[in-house]
């Protein structure tokens, strides 16, 4: 028996090998490129050649209060987001795991957002809170809620808040569709002896659905956690940071120290720093997700 399973392991692992290779190739090359590159000093505003300068950017980055306001908003952005995602793609996944006319079709439209590419949905949300010919401002001026149209992407709070918006209505479908495909795999036997036991449709939510789901959700926080803390189209596109670097994530702050100053050195110090600290947290959620399986 220990031979034929070592056997099998043998042979899953020359399968893999060539995937793993090509993981390596893709992730691990470019990661080990940034953090040699971050050892440097390399200007290109300043100096052509590179200067072996070992820690300095990494002692540059911890007193970098741009860095680190970044580093705020996007711990902001990424929490509000996920949560909320979290919370309206359960019902949605809900709502959708029902039985009604048209679910096939009703399925289809609720994706739709999240399969449009990113760049165009930052831009129509643009328009959507554009302060004179947005559609926001119109709906609360014909509500009578408003007197002076609101300069959405033009205030601190406000443009957070567009953001927000506008993330949560692109990718709240992702997380629906991660939980409905879970919510469907729970027998419905178990609700009708829960149900003929007296609970009601909460309890069954609270005793059945959710510790089924607890892995799935801890996979989709996983996912979103790691896409919302690297979000760099959206905001890109509808405020570029702004207004007064209000909205400005680290991506943002990393391309800019990159391609806007050609500080090479010190942009691959804060490239591998956030992917140091991504890692970081992925490990705990794998973890946690490892630990309720068991």
């Amino acid at each position: 028996m220990q031979t034929i399973r070592g056997r099998e392991q043998r042979t899953a692992l020359i399968l893999l090998l060539p995937a793993l290779l090509m993981l390596l190739f893709v992730f691990g090359y470019p990661i080990a490129r940034a953090f040699w590159l971050s050892l440097f000093t390399q200007n290109l505003g300043t100096k052509l050649q590179p200067v072996f300068s070992g820690f300095d950017n990494y002692a540059r980055m911890v007193g970098d209060g741009r860095f680190w306001q970044s580093f705020w908003t996007t711990s902001i952005f990424t929490t509000v987001t996920v949560f909320l995602e979290l919370i309206l793609g359960m019902g949605i996944a809900l709502i959708l795991n029902q039985r009604f006319f048209g679910r096939g079709v009703v399925r289809t439209i609720a994706i739709l957002p999240w399969a449009l590419p990113t760049a165009l949905i930052g831009l129509a949300w643009t328009w959507i809170f554009n302060d004179q010919f947005g559609v926001v401002n119109d709906i609360l001026r014909r509500l009578n809620l408003i007197q002076v149209d609101i300069n959405w992407l033009g205030e601190p709070t406000l443009a957070m808040i567009a953001v927000i918006v506008a993330d949560i209505w692109k990718t709240t479908p992702f997380i629906s569709i991660l939980l409905l495909a879970s919510l469907q795999s729970i027998s419905s036997d178990l609700y009708e002896a829960h149900a003929i036991d007296g609970a009601t449709p909460w309890q069954s939510f609270r005793q059945i659905t959710l510790p089924l789901l607890i892995p799935q959700i801890l996979i989709a926080t996983l996912f979103r956690f790691a896409q919302a803390f690297g979000v760099f189209d959206l905001i890109a596109v509808m405020t570029g940071g702004g207004p007064g670097g209000a909205t400005e994530v680290v991506s943002l702050y990393i391309y800019s120290t990159i391609m806007r100053y050609l500080d090479f050195g010190y942009g691959a110090a804060l490239v591998v720093s956030t992917f140091s600290l991504l890692i970081f947290i992925v490990a705990i959620a794998l973890f946690l997700l490892n630990k309720s399986r068991s």
